[in-house]
């Protein structure tokens, strides 16, 4: 059980104002493998080449909406992600920076968020899981390939986390916030991306 994969579905059934959207599951596991989230993100993203990609994951302690500001280079992980794998004190990726700032508009997707009446904040701390080793990729893939390649089509990108289901409170604590709550947060902030962005990739 996952929220994500639930918003995911109920976007699915919302037509954007501009462009087009496309959604893609993610396996929780790390590392660049064939079976990882992030060879299966990059292979949807060189087939058909967005402007903006923002990924969404579950924060089981997240009391709102969290748009993250920063992704470290770190993975060390308190618990093994689906394959097995438990990284203590490593990095995401050897010889990158340590920190990488999202490039989605955060504070108009903040004021999006907050306008549609969800609560939300910007954040700092996406953690050392899988979340933040997607989002740290994202944004070394875009700077990596914009400097060595002329012909690379260049994309803006984030993360966003999201509360855990009320399902998943009951079962294990902590605060919750129900699909159609964060998909209409989600929903707003993914407009929020496309009216000050679309225009100005390139």
């Amino acid at each position: 059980m996952n929220p994500t994969i639930e918003i995911a579905k109920l976007l699915a059934t919302m037509n954007p104002q501009i462009g087009s959207r496309n959604y893609l599951p993610l396996p929780v596991i790390g590392g660049i493998d064939q079976q990882s989230a992030w060879y299966a993100a990059l292979q949807r993203i060189e087939q058909i080449q967005p402007d903006v990609v923002v990924a969404l994951g579950e924060s089981a302690k997240a009391d709102c909406v969290y748009i993250e500001m920063r992704a470290v280079n770190v993975r060390d992980s308190r618990i093994a992600d689906n394959a097995g794998l438990q990284l203590r004190n490593d990095v995401v990726i050897a010889g990158a920076p340590d920190t990488h700032s999202s490039t989605l508009p955060t504070h108009a997707m903040l004021h999006a968020c907050l306008s549609c009446g969800v609560p939300a904040q910007l954040s700092t701390d996406a953690g050392t899981f899988l979340c933040n080793e997607i989002m740290f990729r994202l944004l070394e893939h875009v700077q990596s390939m914009t400097k060595s390649s002329a012909h690379f089509h260049k994309f803006t990108a984030g993360f966003i986390h999201v509360p855990q289901l009320p399902e998943q409170a009951r079962l294990r604590g902590g605060p919750s916030m129900d699909s159609n709550t964060a998909t209409r947060a989600v929903h707003a902030m993914l407009e929020a991306v496309t009216v000050n962005l679309i225009p100005k990739v390139g």
